[in-house]
């Protein structure tokens, strides 16, 4: 199976049925609510799958896009997908890690180096129980720039509770999959 960028470019997705890459669909109402952000920004992409999330990212003018996939036959496929998208573009990194340990394992020169992230997109497995913690981890690590967002890509019928901390910046539905969009209290 193959992806599409919004663009038209083809990219790699994972065999089989560990990754569900984002939809088209959802790529693009992605894109089209941070359309004013994303050029010039820092993008974190949690739990990246195949990267495309990443790739829209930098494909829309992304300066620095940073992708974590705990997988490593899927991380493959994320750092071939941005090696294809990157040429001329913003610059990449790819880290083949558990999200949780990533987030928490960084030192505090890390933490000032890499504090400038713009926009968090998390896309864990939707019934994993990964987004409270994941909010935590962003919070307690001072990941997001102030003023910055943090996405959360979830199913609908699964929405998760707003963690302590975080106010509700948008909530939008796209059938199945619905997107949440949260700032720092």
């Amino acid at each position: 199976m193959s992806l599409r960028l919004s663009g038209g470019r083809r990219l790699q997705s994972p065999p089989g049925s560990t990754a569900r890459p984002t939809s088209s669909r959802v790529r693009l109402a992605v894109m089209n609510l941070l359309a004013a952000e994303v050029p010039g920004c820092a993008w974190l992409d949690l739990c990246s799958g195949s990267g495309v999330m990443a790739c829209e990212a930098l494909q829309r003018g992304a300066r620095r896009v940073v992708a974590i996939e705990q997988d490593r036959r899927i991380a493959a496929v994320a750092r071939t997908n941005l090696e294809t998208v990157s040429a001329g573009l913003g610059s990449w990194e790819l880290h083949y890690r558990e999200v949780g340990r990533w987030l928490a394992s960084s030192t505090a020169a890390d933490r000032a180096a890499n504090q400038d992230f713009d926009l968090i997109y998390a896309d864990p497995p939707y019934a994993a129980g990964l987004y409270e913690p994941i909010s935590a981890g962003v919070a307690r690590g001072g990941w997001l720039k102030p003023g910055g967002t943090l996405i959360w890509e979830c199913a609908s019928d699964a929405i998760p509770g707003l963690p302590a901390g975080w106010l509700l910046r948008d909530q939008r539905r796209y059938g199945g999959t619905s997107l949440v969009l949260l700032q720092q209290a």
